[in-house]
């Protein structure tokens, strides 16, 4: 059985959540060390929210998750939950969203680290293997955690 390609994978998701990596960045780095208040502030008011990025990456990862589990998708990129705002955020709170994110990251890792890389040409839709998914979901929680890294940059610059 090989999974190389699988165990690469998860290794990512680990590294980018919480592990040390060659970026010298991960999630727990980032976002464990801002409060509440800061969470749900826009630096300017064309910047999304730490809180609004990490519910956005964490819906598109909960629909990947179903998608891994045989389930119908029903996120597109007008859906409501896609870009929730703040005021909607701050119901759920800062510190339960969080641990949504980490959570959703361990499910993740659960649903694919038995698997063979053969898994992964598998299309979960027609055209889309279960390793574009993947990847993509690596890509698309790197590109928002630099995100993140500006916007508590630039939080950091209003003090």
């Amino acid at each position: 059985m090989d999974n190389k390609l699988i165990k690469n994978f998860v290794q990512q998701l680990q590294d980018i959540q919480g592990k040390e990596n060659w970026l010298d960045e991960n999630f727990k780095k980032k976002i464990d060390k801002i409060s509440e208040k800061q969470a749900f502030t826009r630096p300017i008011a064309e910047i999304h929210s730490v809180a609004e990025l990490v519910s956005h990456i964490l819906v598109w990862r909960s629909e990947s998750i179903k998608e891994l589990k045989g389930k119908k998708k029903n996120l597109t990129i007008d859906s409501p939950e896609n870009w929730q705002t703040n005021d909607q955020l701050k119901i759920m709170g800062w510190e339960k969203l969080k641990t949504a994110l980490y959570e959703s990251q361990m499910e993740l890792i659960e649903l694919i680290k038995d698997k063979i890389d053969d898994y992964l040409e598998n299309e979960y839709m027609d055209g889309y293997s279960f390793k574009y998914l993947i990847e993509g979901l690596v890509h698309h929680d790197l590109y928002h955690l630099g995100q993140i890294g500006i916007t508590i940059k630039l939080l950091n610059a209003k003090k």
